[in-house]
Protein backbone atom coordinates (compact mmCIF):
# COMPACT_ATOMS: atom_id res chain seq x y z
CA UNK A 1 0.00 0.00 0.00
CA UNK A 2 1.75 3.07 -1.29
CA UNK A 3 2.27 5.89 1.55
CA UNK A 4 -1.08 7.99 1.91
CA UNK A 5 -0.90 11.81 2.05
CA UNK A 6 -3.12 11.64 4.64
CA UNK A 7 -1.92 11.01 8.79
CA UNK A 8 -3.63 7.28 8.89
CA UNK A 9 -5.15 6.88 12.23
CA UNK A 10 -5.64 3.40 13.91
CA UNK A 11 -8.36 3.83 16.50
CA UNK A 12 -8.02 0.67 18.95
CA UNK A 13 -10.22 -0.67 21.96
CA UNK A 14 -13.82 -1.44 22.68
CA UNK A 15 -15.57 1.50 21.63
CA UNK A 16 -13.19 1.81 18.47
CA UNK A 17 -16.16 0.93 15.96
CA UNK A 18 -18.43 3.39 17.71
CA UNK A 19 -15.83 6.35 17.87
CA UNK A 20 -14.74 5.99 14.10
CA UNK A 21 -18.71 5.61 13.04
CA UNK A 22 -18.38 9.58 15.15
CA UNK A 23 -15.85 11.21 13.75
CA UNK A 24 -17.06 10.00 10.08
CA UNK A 25 -18.65 13.71 10.27
CA UNK A 26 -15.91 15.60 10.36
CA UNK A 27 -14.61 17.82 7.56
CA UNK A 28 -11.03 16.51 7.74
CA UNK A 29 -11.46 13.21 8.47
CA UNK A 30 -12.24 10.36 6.20
CA UNK A 31 -13.90 7.60 8.63
CA UNK A 32 -13.42 3.85 7.11
CA UNK A 33 -15.73 1.28 9.06
CA UNK A 34 -14.98 -1.60 6.20
CA UNK A 35 -11.28 -3.60 6.52
CA UNK A 36 -11.49 -4.34 3.47
CA UNK A 37 -11.82 -0.35 2.36
CA UNK A 38 -9.08 0.47 4.42
CA UNK A 39 -6.40 0.52 1.59
CA UNK A 40 -8.16 2.39 -1.01
CA UNK A 41 -9.29 4.93 1.83
CA UNK A 42 -5.83 5.59 2.48
CA UNK A 43 -4.67 5.65 -1.32
CA UNK A 44 -7.42 7.85 -2.01
CA UNK A 45 -7.91 10.13 0.51
CA UNK A 46 -7.63 14.58 0.76
CA UNK A 47 -8.21 14.61 4.00
CA UNK A 48 -5.67 15.08 6.68
CA UNK A 49 -6.95 11.97 8.59
CA UNK A 50 -7.62 8.53 7.51
CA UNK A 51 -9.22 6.75 10.70
CA UNK A 52 -10.28 3.31 11.16
CA UNK A 53 -10.27 0.50 13.89
CA UNK A 54 -8.08 -2.09 11.98
CA UNK A 55 -5.11 -2.68 13.64
CA UNK A 56 -2.51 -4.46 11.57
CA UNK A 57 -0.74 -5.87 14.13
CA UNK A 58 -3.83 -7.13 16.40
CA UNK A 59 -2.73 -10.68 15.50
CA UNK A 60 1.05 -10.42 16.95
CA UNK A 61 -0.82 -7.94 20.17
CA UNK A 62 -2.56 -11.15 21.03
CA UNK A 63 0.21 -13.24 20.31
CA UNK A 64 2.31 -11.37 22.37
CA UNK A 65 0.04 -11.43 25.40
CA UNK A 66 -0.92 -14.76 24.92
CA UNK A 67 2.88 -15.62 25.11
CA UNK A 68 3.72 -13.77 28.25
CA UNK A 69 -0.03 -14.61 30.01
CA UNK A 70 0.65 -18.03 29.09
CA UNK A 71 -2.45 -18.72 27.43
CA UNK A 72 -1.01 -18.59 23.73
CA UNK A 73 0.36 -22.20 22.11
CA UNK A 74 3.94 -22.61 21.88
CA UNK A 75 4.59 -20.91 18.16
CA UNK A 76 1.70 -18.64 17.76
CA UNK A 77 3.85 -15.44 18.71
CA UNK A 78 6.55 -16.80 15.99
CA UNK A 79 3.83 -17.61 13.97
CA UNK A 80 1.75 -14.07 14.01
CA UNK A 81 5.16 -11.94 14.07
CA UNK A 82 6.26 -14.09 10.64
CA UNK A 83 2.98 -13.38 9.21
CA UNK A 84 3.38 -9.78 10.13
CA UNK A 85 6.28 -9.23 8.37
CA UNK A 86 5.45 -11.01 5.32
CA UNK A 87 2.74 -8.36 5.10
CA UNK A 88 4.71 -5.31 5.66
CA UNK A 89 7.06 -6.94 3.00
CA UNK A 90 4.47 -7.11 0.41
CA UNK A 91 1.82 -3.73 1.40
CA UNK A 92 -0.31 -6.23 2.86
CA UNK A 93 -0.97 -4.64 5.94
CA UNK A 94 1.12 -1.32 6.35
CA UNK A 95 1.82 0.32 9.88
CA UNK A 96 -0.19 3.62 10.78
CA UNK A 97 0.82 7.02 11.40
CA UNK A 98 -0.23 6.81 15.11
CA UNK A 99 -2.64 4.44 17.14
CA UNK A 100 -4.80 6.27 19.52
CA UNK A 101 -5.53 4.16 22.06
CA UNK A 102 -9.76 4.33 23.98
CA UNK A 103 -9.55 4.26 28.07
CA UNK A 104 -6.25 2.83 28.41
CA UNK A 105 -7.24 2.63 32.31
CA UNK A 106 -9.93 0.06 31.35
CA UNK A 107 -6.98 -2.54 30.01
CA UNK A 108 -5.85 -5.27 31.20
CA UNK A 109 -1.97 -5.03 32.38
CA UNK A 110 -0.51 -7.27 29.86
CA UNK A 111 -2.35 -4.83 27.07
CA UNK A 112 -1.40 -1.66 28.36
CA UNK A 113 2.29 -2.72 28.37
CA UNK A 114 1.72 -3.68 24.51
CA UNK A 115 0.18 -0.36 23.91
CA UNK A 116 2.88 1.81 26.21
CA UNK A 117 5.75 -0.29 26.70
CA UNK A 118 6.00 -2.85 23.32
CA UNK A 119 4.48 -0.16 20.80
CA UNK A 120 5.40 3.18 22.74
CA UNK A 121 8.92 1.62 23.10
CA UNK A 122 9.51 0.85 19.39
CA UNK A 123 8.47 5.03 18.33
CA UNK A 124 7.59 7.31 21.37
CA UNK A 125 4.28 9.34 20.41
CA UNK A 126 2.95 7.26 18.03
CA UNK A 127 0.51 5.72 20.52
CA UNK A 128 -1.87 8.09 22.16
CA UNK A 129 -4.37 7.55 25.08
CA UNK A 130 -7.51 8.89 24.76
CA UNK A 131 -11.21 8.53 26.21
CA UNK A 132 -13.61 6.42 24.43
CA UNK A 133 -15.79 9.37 22.98
CA UNK A 134 -15.79 10.87 19.94
CA UNK A 135 -14.71 14.41 21.53
CA UNK A 136 -12.08 13.19 23.07
CA UNK A 137 -10.22 11.78 19.81
CA UNK A 138 -11.03 14.62 17.49
CA UNK A 139 -9.14 16.49 20.32
CA UNK A 140 -6.23 13.80 20.39
CA UNK A 141 -6.14 13.79 16.19
CA UNK A 142 -5.41 17.73 16.47
CA UNK A 143 -2.64 17.47 19.17
CA UNK A 144 -0.77 14.70 17.49
CA UNK A 145 3.08 15.11 18.74
CA UNK A 146 5.60 14.51 16.01
CA UNK A 147 7.86 11.51 16.07
CA UNK A 148 10.12 8.96 14.78
CA UNK A 149 8.38 6.70 12.51
CA UNK A 150 8.30 2.62 13.23
CA UNK A 151 11.98 1.08 13.05
CA UNK A 152 12.68 -0.13 9.65
CA UNK A 153 13.26 -2.52 8.89
CA UNK A 154 10.62 -4.20 11.42
CA UNK A 155 12.26 -7.53 11.47
CA UNK A 156 14.69 -7.20 14.80
CA UNK A 157 12.07 -5.14 16.43
CA UNK A 158 9.07 -7.74 16.02
CA UNK A 159 11.12 -10.56 15.97
CA UNK A 160 12.75 -9.80 19.66
CA UNK A 161 9.32 -9.47 21.52
CA UNK A 162 9.96 -12.84 23.00
CA UNK A 163 12.31 -10.91 24.66
CA UNK A 164 10.27 -7.45 25.54
CA UNK A 165 8.80 -8.57 29.13
CA UNK A 166 5.41 -6.73 29.76
CA UNK A 167 6.52 -4.98 33.00
CA UNK A 168 9.98 -4.23 31.30
CA UNK A 169 8.65 -3.11 28.14
CA UNK A 170 9.53 0.62 26.69
CA UNK A 171 12.12 0.78 29.36
CA UNK A 172 15.92 1.65 28.36
CA UNK A 173 17.83 -1.45 28.27
CA UNK A 174 21.63 -1.07 29.91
Amino acid sequence: MARSNSTVVVIAGEDAGRVVAGLDGLANVRAVADAGAVPAAVAQAHTAYVVHPFDPLADVAAAWAGFFDGTAPAGTLEVAVDAALSGLRTDAITLPDYYVVLDPDLLGETAKHWWFGVLAGASPNRVVPAAATVGAVRDALSALPAGRWWPNPPDAWLRGLDHVVPDRAGLPTT
